[in-house]
């Protein structure tokens, strides 16, 4: 099947192989040679996760020509290689749409960082996108995930999950269900500043893990940023507080011990000093809101896995039958860490926004 879809595909020559490769859940993706030796990125698109593919795929091409206009290296952003027809994808049937990309030679890819270093360096990757992006009209882009950082309408999920409670969960995680409620205003102020106009919208990549930054293997500076199908309009501090949720955290998403659960400072500044360095166009209200930005998307993940477990798990996988129930509580204890140093988090944004 791969071989007739290639031949779709404006390769520079016939391919010999294609191999799965990567360690990404959603779609399939391989790595594709030709006869030439060229490499390539096929992937087929996941239609379950993102049922809108012609909007999937129209944000991905608006934004890599748009970055493609902002440098030099032609590795320094994602290349769609068109089909023959011109298209930026090929539609082979139902649920089978396929994509083509440049293989992004000479790159490393961390599913983590080794050092404190590759933590800075993907909040320069992030940073320069959101740098790189902040002419382009955000609104002319598709949601491709409905609502995703929508978190008021998280809080409204939650509440109609809980009301059913069809697993008959709630009873007994009453402590868990009190913090979603009692953080219910301090979860919607983003979306109210941006409803106000006192945020701007921006592009957004909304999957900020150092995994979708490809690092020059030689210089271990970032090249490039990746997986673009979760990029929509949102927040600067969306991109940012996912970043720190996953990076400046003590422990596992999942740990069982809650003790080990806390926000790692030093980290969270090494990461807002390289993501302000890379990104200077933010506004004094967005640099202002970071912190915020961490706590909202730590506080949305964590209601997301509480609305799962109570709706019977069926969004996130899990390895165990409290798994979503034990992620949900490292979320909220990081938040409740976050809150006790908040005055802390303030001031290392303000000494590194100077």
């Amino acid at each position: 099947m791969n071989y007739e879809v290639l031949k779709q595909f404006q390769l520079d020559s016939p391919a010999v192989s294609s191999d799965r490769y990567g360690c990404g859940h959603i779609n399939e993706t391989y790595l594709v040679v030709t006869e030439s030796g060229r490499r390539y990125i096929l992937q087929k698109i996941s239609n379950r996760a993102f049922p809108d593919v012609a909007g999937l795929q129209e944000n991905i091409s608006a934004v890599t020509r748009h970055l493609h206009t902002k440098i030099s290296n032609p590795y320094g952003a994602l290349t769609l290689i068109p089909t023959l027809d011109g298209l930026d994808y090929y539609h082979a049937g139902e649920n089978s749409d396929w994509r083509v990309y440049d293989f992004i030679e000479g790159s490393l890819c961390l599913q983590a960082p080794e050092t404190p270093e590759d933590f800075y360096q993907s909040a320069i990757a992030f940073g320069t996108f959101q740098q790189q992006l902040e002419d382009f009209p955000a609104e002319t882009l598709h949601e491709t995930i409905k609502n995703f950082h929508n978190t008021p309408d998280r809080f409204r999920i939650f509440k109609e999950v809980l009301a059913k409670d069809v697993m008959g969960r709630a009873k007994d995680v009453q402590p868990e269900i009190d913090f979603v409620l009692a953080h219910e205003e301090v979860g919607k102020k983003l979306t109210a500043m941006l409803a106000a106009g006192e945020l701007p919208l921006r592009v957004t990549h909304n999957d900020t893990k150092l995994n979708n930054v490809m690092l020059c293997e030689k210089t271990r500076t970032p090249l490039c940023v990746i997986d673009l199908d979760t990029t929509m309009p949102g927040l600067s501090a969306y991109d940012f507080g996912d970043s720190i949720r996953f990076g400046a955290a003590t422990a596992a998403e999942d740990e069982k011990d809650l003790s080990k659960m806390t926000i790692n400072l030093d980290l969270f500044r090494i990461f807002t000093r390289g993501f302000l360095k890379a990104c200077p166009g933010l506004t004094e209200n967005e640099r202002k809101v970071l912190p915020l930005g961490a706590l909202t998307m730590t506080l949305e993940c964590g209601t997301r896995f509480l609305t799962d477990y109570l709706d019977g798990d069926h969004y996130f996988g899990i390895h165990r039958p409290e798994h979503n129930l034990d992620r949900c509580r490292t979320q909220f204890k990081l938040v409740s860490e976050m809150e006790a140093k908040w005055d802390e988090m303030a001031k290392i944004v303000e000494e590194e926004s100077k």
